[in-house]
This record gives C-alpha cells, sequence and structure tokens, in this order.
C-alpha cells in the first residue's frame, strides 16, 4: 500500500526531482530546431515527388486506356 505524504513533503520531493533536470543550451535548442526544419522540408519534398510521380503515372494509364 503506498504511504501517503503531506503537501509539503509533496513539494520538497518536486523540487528535488526538478533539480536533476539538464536543461538544454541555447545553442542545442537551435541546432536541434534546425534540423527538425531541414527533415520537414526533406519529407515534403519526397512526398511531393512521390505525388508527382503517382499522379504522372495513373495520367499515362488513363491516357493510354481512356483515348
Amino acid at each position: 500500500m503506498a504511504s501517503k505524504s503531506n503537501p509539503l513533503q509533496f513539494i520538497q520531493e518536486t523540487r528535488a526531482e526538478i533539480a536533476k533536470v539538464v536543461w538544454p543550451t541555447r545553442r542545442e535548442v537551435t541546432l536541434t530546431t534546425i534540423m527538425v526544419f531541414l527533415l520537414a522540408v526533406t519529407a515534403a519534398i519526397f512526398f511531393s515527388l512521390v505525388d508527382w510521380g503517382i499522379r504522372s503515372g495513373l495520367q499515362a494509364v488513363l491516357n493510354f486506356f481512356g483515348g
């Protein structure tokens, strides 16, 4: 059975856990943000090319059979 703690003890334990957190530096945040944007742009280009390829192939098939 879990022991009950009072609110003051909870706050003290919470502050102790928060003190253990290693916060990222401004440089790390900036580099990570840039990498996320580059990955998003790369994915957008890739899926645009895949979409274009599928659309072109489907259009060719429809033109071939449709006249």
